[in-house]
């Protein structure tokens, strides 16, 4: 089950992104987090973000964390 969860993090991650038309890297500074915890958080290797890197996200995507974690 939590499997699913952070591969659905990753998935919307992805999405909202892609729909934003921004790469990683653009994301990244955005968000402020590394570059390489958006590219580990969407790979999946990052399995458990916290939710502080989850809020800086959501909120440089322009969505809630719940968008990104359901």
């Amino acid at each position: 089950m939590k499997l699913n969860n952070k591969s659905t993090i990753a998935d919307n991650i992805k999405k909202y992104r892609n729909k934003m038309g921004v790469s990683q890297d653009r994301l990244s500074k955005i968000a402020d987090v590394t570059y390489n915890t958006i590219i580990k958080i969407e790979s999946g290797s990052n399995k458990n973000p916290t939710i502080e890197t989850l809020a800086k996200i959501a909120k440089a995507l322009g969505v809630r964390v719940d968008d990104l974690i359901k």
